[in-house]
């Protein structure tokens, strides 16, 4: 079971969910999929996730929800250099809409190219696979092809027409969770909409989502969109790979390879993918050969290396500061410190979900905790009225409707924008103390448009993560333990009085009532004393605590 708009939750607060019909734009004749969205409200954090429903929604054949923008928590993006395993409370909970119905969910296989023989896998091999692929070790779940077709309206609706691997002696529920979730990519692959029509040109473009299940479990979606070989007006394609790994970088390279074997043959994907599904995803700084084959071509190395930090490969920070300014990026960053509502708006859908990603990450060693859309589907625009905070990635066709809301922040990435803030709420230049806001900007100015993005990689982690060092980096001096062997308990009023400067704790009294700072102290209270200071933060912390001893030292 998935959900749709991603969210993170913990033990201490899930979410609530109650139907939310849209009041406007809806007619009798309208697709169903819009007339039932939700949004999300806050209950008690030490509710249960299994109470999370409320009652209003007890009509829905299937509840579900998708999460975009290919966060991860200890797997990658957001823990670096933490045992993978200790995932513990932060997990991401999702806005609810209902089950995709509709043709698309009948009989799809008699729509699709036929795969090779040698596809089907013994029941022994799919065991020994799946187990495989539940320990991480294989590189994805499915490849899918989506292209939209025409239904019986004549309107064209995105629908899948190859899928890799296919999955036999499924019972009947699974095979139908399997079709609802393949049906649900589709929104995310063509966002747009219906309004689809054979085209000539079309510019291929590269981006990502991420899918949530119920228990917190993710699964990352990357999706490359762009005109199939050939000649004359055609429909564009998209290839959408899942998987449980986030690497942004690496999944492009596989699209590559992919799009170079859609030009001889559908059937040409199926040896390549198998190959790559039999292999072991690398560990950071390590590569994986694979061997495959093309006509013309022969036998080839595909060689696919993943980057040393683990944590930044599924993040791009160049797309971020070329669509924005330095300054323009803290104000954006001071009011996702603080887990406001964030719209962004662009048209290509590579923009939304890169810009999207590099915000989030900038918040480490934090998590963002709520919903979390890199590229808001047409039928899902309704997400925007939800009253709590979310990061949204809406395409500029779209922007009409986004405007009509208060008390949020919305950022035009688009070229050629008459203004980079269309709404804000006024205080984002006041929210981050003004000396510390100083010492990012002083810190960036270390890149330049010429930055590689190994160089960014440096610069912008290096640039930020000393923010939180410098206004909560003495937490663990206020998590008192009774015992070695007792959980800890954070004094948060001792903790705020403790630091000196007056717009420091203005701004920290604020941000210990998040909820990435909630879930970050809960899960410190709940570490073991012998894991005290292994952390990634805490050995940045002991380290930038060792450079000021050393600069006093010399004074």
């Amino acid at each position: 079971m998935f959900f749709v708009g991603d969210t993170m939750a913990s033990s201490r607060r899930t979410w609530m969910f109650s139907s939310l019909r849209s009041k406007t734009r809806l007619d009798d004749g309208e697709n169903p999929f819009r007339k039932r969205l939700f949004s999300s409200f806050r209950g008690d954090r030490r509710e249960q996730r299994s109470q999370g429903l409320e009652d209003g929604v007890s009509d829905i054949d299937k509840i579900r929800s998708f999460s975009d923008g290919g966060l991860e928590t200890n797997k990658g993006v957001f823990l670096p250099g933490e045992d993978q395993q200790d995932v513990g409370a932060m997990k991401r909970f999702s806005t609810l809409f209902t089950s995709f119905r509709g043709k698309g969910n009948k009989d799809r296989s008699s729509k699709e190219p036929d795969l090779p023989a040698n596809t089907e896998i013994s029941p022994v091999e799919e065991k020994a696979k799946e187990q495989r692929y539940a320990s991480g070790q294989f590189f994805f779940e499915y490849l899918v092809v989506v292209r939209p077709k025409k239904n019986k309206d004549g309107i064209y609706e995105p629908q899948i027409i190859y899928q890799f691997p296919k999955k036999d002696g499924m019972v009947r529920f699974q095979r139908e969770e399997e079709e609802k979730t393949l049906k649900a990519l589709t929104l995310f692959c063509f966002p747009e909409g219906v309004n689809w029509a054979p085209l000539t040109e079309y510019p291929s473009e590269t981006f990502s989502f991420v899918l949530t299940d119920v228990d917190g479990s993710r699964k990352n979606g990357y999706c490359r969109r762009l005109l199939p070989y050939g000649k004359g007006a055609r429909l564009p394609e998209a290839y959408c790979i899942i998987s449980n790994l986030a690497c942004f970088g690496l999944f492009s390279k596989i699209f590559d390879e992919v799009e170079q074997r859609r030009k001889i043959s559908m059937a040409m994907i199926y040896p390549f993918m198998q190959s790559l599904r039999e292999a072991a995803f690398p560990a950071p700084g390590h590569t994986v050969n694979i061997k495959s084959f093309i006509p013309e071509r022969g036998t080839e190395i595909i060689s696919l290396t993943r980057p040393t930090d683990s944590w930044l490969e599924h993040v791009d920070f160049s797309t971020l500061f070329r669509c924005l300014s330095d300054e323009a990026v803290l104000k954006v960053f001071a009011a996702a410190v603080l887990e406001r509502r964030i719209i962004f708006i662009a048209e290509e859908l590579g923009t939304l979900s890169q810009v999207i990603h590099a915000v989030a990450v900038l918040l480490h060693p934090f998590i963002w905790q709520h919903t979390l859309i890199s590229i808001v589907p047409e039928i899902l625009i309704d997400v925007i009225m939800a009253p709590t905070p979310y990061l949204l990635g809406v395409q500029k066709r779209f922007a009409d409707q986004v405007t009509d809301q208060t008390e949020l922040l919305v950022v035009d990435l688009s070229e050629g924008r008459k203004e980079t803030f269309i709404k804000c709420m006024g205080d984002e230049d006041t929210i981050l103390p003004h000396k510390l806001k100083d010492e990012i900007k002083q810190a960036l100015s270390a890149k330049n448009e010429k930055s590689s993005l190994e160089e960014l990689n440096r610069v912008v982690p290096e640039a930020f993560l000393p923010f939180f060092i410098k206004t909560v980096g003495h937490y663990a001096k206020y998590i008192v333990r009774n015992g070695k062997e007792k959980q800890g308990e954070f004094q948060r009023t001792d903790f705020c009085k403790s630091i000196e400067s007056k717009s420091t704790r203005r701004f920290v009294k604020k941000f210990v009532e998040t909820q990435m700072f909630d879930l970050f102290i809960q899960e410190m209270e709940q570490r073991p004393a012998s894991q005290e200071g292994t952390g990634f933060f805490d050995r940045n912390i002991a380290e930038y605590q060792k450079k000021m001893r050393e600069k006093a030292k010399k004074h």
